[in-house]
């Protein structure tokens, strides 16, 4: 019997933060408490851009769209906010967060160390570009590395793919 195999990666589903992107303009042009306040968020190239009259209003913002991405399964790991908040350019203060996406060098030897140390000892990994690949003989120490990892305190997302 062939060896069984899967892929771990980490990607964004850009339809779901679209749509959820989508959600939170509708909503901060409908609350009371962003009336009047030049209160917006939109895309702005492949970031995120939120606008608004006070530092307090863009972070409310921001959690409007924390909101939204957790209804629509999108992990808020995938989300980039930057740590000195927002910043005030003129009259008003801007928020930029990006998406985080791939499993970049670093991860990846993040990952594959985990399963290294706490797997099944039949579970040999690969690292491939921006994704791991995991073969085994059984099927059922893939499912004990999904559940490791889905358990392990990572800061990024992981999704597993081409389960065979």
């Amino acid at each position: 019997m062939a060896d069984s195999s899967m892929d771990i990666v980490s990607k964004v589903d850009r339809q779901e933060v679209d749509n959820a992107l989508n959600q939170a303009v509708k909503e901060v042009s409908q609350r009371y408490d962003f009336k009047n306040i030049g209160a917006s968020i939109a895309w702005s190239g492949e970031k995120i851009l939120m606008i608004a009259n006070s530092e307090e209003r863009v972070l409310a913002i921001l959690d409007v769209l924390e909101t939204k991405l957790i209804r629509r399964g999108v992990s808020l790991k995938h989300i980039d906010v930057p740590e000195n908040g927002p910043q005030i350019s003129g009259k008003e203060y801007r928020l930029e967060v990006s998406l985080k996406e791939g499993l970049a060098g670093e991860n990846a030897k993040k990952v594959t160390k985990i399963i290294r140390e706490e797997g099944p000892k039949g579970v040999k990994t690969q690292i491939t570009g921006e994704e791991v690949r995991a073969t085994s003989k059984s099927r059922d120490d893939l499912q004990e590395i999904q559940a490791l990892l889905k358990g392990a305190d990572l800061d990024f997302a992981v999704q597993f793919t081409n389960y065979r």
